[in-house]
């Protein structure tokens, strides 16, 4: 079965075929259920499986995920939803004390299988705390898998493996992609459609060929990476685009395979550069690149700076000028 639908949607669909599939699947979260969440990721839902199953929470972030460990200690697979991205704070003390480390901490034999997701990401106009990407705070911490799509094909894919994972999941949803459509496949019969799953989770894949510089992005970002690719190349310049998708772990393996052709690249993502993720694949590539490299590792991100009001977030996030420029740097090397 093959359908065009928006990246929101296509998650939604992916949450109801592991509702379908799994009893012990669950879905928690603020306004999750009679709402269907602030961007309608899980509408009908709650009307479909009942608010044993769809639960929507009191506004309390920590406590939505605390509830999320001990039940996954019994055996279920929770799948909270953080409503907007700065409200992920509250939770943070128990997604990193105790989500992260409770493998460890029992040997390896307690399992938390759960999924967190995030809207991330500007480009909506939204009001403070609406607008974060906190992605490089939970890739730091040992334990936590954190991935994020970049077209709804991958939404879907990515959200299903995530919930199948053992280990506990940081989904980041970019909301400024929510309602970009792609073509999502998948099997009527429940299993997976071949060419139409994505790969691992944790692979990253080439969505456009290049020779000249490889543009490394992930979620919102890889959209305007494609649009920088098509616009060098009226230039004559040929940008190959990665999309990681994973954060953590990184696939470097497909950044090293793609540098060592390109002998150049660039680092895109809206979190702030400053020990931001793109700092550790500049680092890791240097050193795995260092006879391959014609130029410097370059990034493009947001400043350190708080995010500034809706009116200026067009000049705090990476456009396609800003990073055409530092395209530019990198092939003047």
């Amino acid at each position: 079965m093959a359908e065009k639908m928006a990246l929101a949607k296509a998650i939604n669909e992916s949450l109801r075929r592991a509702l379908e599939s799994d009893p012990k699947v669950l879905i928690m979260g603020e306004d999750v259920g009679k709402l269907g969440g602030v961007f309608r990721v899980t509408d009908g839902l709650q009307k479909d499986f009942g608010e044993s199953r769809v639960v929507d929470t009191p506004l309390a972030e920590s406590g939505i995920v605390g509830t999320a460990i001990g039940l996954a200690l019994r055996g279920y697979r929770p799948v909270v939803e953080i409503q907007f991205d700065g409200f992920v704070f509250p939770a943070y003390d128990q997604i990193v004390t105790q989500l992260a480390k409770m493998h460890a901490r029992s040997l390896g034999k307690v399992k938390l299988p759960v999924v967190v997701r995030i809207p991330y990401g500007g480009g909506i106009g939204a009001v403070e705390h609406h607008s974060e990407s906190p992605e490089a705070l939970f890739a730091h911490v040992a334990g936590l898998k954190v991935v994020s799509p970049s077209n709804a094909s991958d939404a879907f894919w990515m959200m299903q493996q995530a919930i199948q994972c053992d280990d506990p999941v940081i989904f980041f949803e970019p909301k400024r992609r929510y309602w970009d459509k792609a073509e999502v496949t998948w099997s009527t019969s429940g299993s997976a459609a071949g060419e139409a799953i994505p790969g691992p989770l944790h692979k990253a894949q080439v969505v456009r060929e290049g020779t000249d510089l490889t543009l490394v992005a992930y979620g919102p970002m890889v959209k305007l990476c494609l649009e920088v690719a098509a616009a060098a190349a009226e230039e004559g310049k040929s940008l190959e685009v990665l999309d990681l998708r994973s954060i953590s772990p990184l696939d470097f393996d497909s950044i090293q395979t793609s540098v060592q052709k390109t002998r150049r690249l660039v680092v895109v993502h809206e979190a702030p550069v400053f020990l931001g993720s793109g700092a550790e694949i500049a680092a890791r590539i240097t050193e795995r690149c260092f006879y391959h490299l014609e130029a410097p590792v370059l990034r493009v991100g947001g400043y350190h700076a708080p995010y500034p009001p809706a009116r200026l977030e067009e000049e705090y996030l990476p456009g396609l000028d800003r990073v055409l420029d530092t395209v530019d740097r990198a092939l003047a090397y």
